[in-house]
């Protein structure tokens, strides 16, 4: 673990917040507690990671902010008695990691350590994956049908077939999915999904 680690606790319970910076007091991870991710976002850090208490909104509330500020931070969800769901939902919206509450200093620090070393290893693409989601979810349902059928390699044509529409309305798509997502050609937009995760 790296010295003075700093980690950002994103919890709306004032007495778990409390509870949680005291049992990593004394450690070297340096806890600052926020009340919900807009106080959060309102002082963005530079570096270190964030705790956030998964309310169902919260983490992907984060990750949206990271696509837009172009700088992704290592997120720990963490929550009372998660649910498999819980975790398998937040790990897909981008957390490196997932914790049960209540845990111990010695568990919060390992998890941190861990979440450390991964984002080393992922750090970039969490990145990229975070600024393409952001670049996607400017398109409206229809526009991503259509992104979805040009990646997977179908013509204006079949896209239409497809999607009861005319070739002409995919063009128009198609045409509105490039700007929105600030993509110069049509592979560079299939890039953006593959990295976005909307399609394999």
């Amino acid at each position: 673990m790296t010295n003075g680690t700093s980690l950002f606790l994103v919890d709306g319970d004032v007495r778990r917040r409390a509870a949680i910076s005291h049992c990593l007091a004394g450690s070297m991870i340096h806890v600052e507690p926020f009340e919900d991710a807009s106080e959060l976002i309102t002082r963005w850090p530079k570096n270190g990671l964030l705790l956030v208490h998964d309310d169902g909104r919260a983490i992907g509330a984060l990750l949206n902010q990271m696509g837009r500020l172009g700088q992704w931070l290592p997120v720990i969800g963490f929550a009372q008695e998660p649910t498999t769901r819980q975790v398998v939902t937040a790990v897909l919206e981008g957390a490196i990691d997932y914790i049960a509450w209540p845990f111990s200093g010695e568990e919060i620090s390992r998890v941190v350590n861990e979440a450390e070393a991964k984002a080393e290893v992922f750090g970039s693409a969490k990145l990229r994956e975070a600024l393409a989601r952001s670049r996607v979810d400017r398109l409206t349902k229809r526009e991503k049908e259509v992104l979805a059928g040009v990646a997977g390699g179908l013509s204006n044509r079949m896209i239409g077939e497809k999607l009861s529409i005319s070739p002409r309305t995919v063009e128009i798509h198609r045409a509105n999915m490039l700007t929105k997502m600030g993509a110069n050609h049509t592979s560079e937009a299939i890039r953006i999904a593959i990295e976005a995760a909307l399609v394999t």
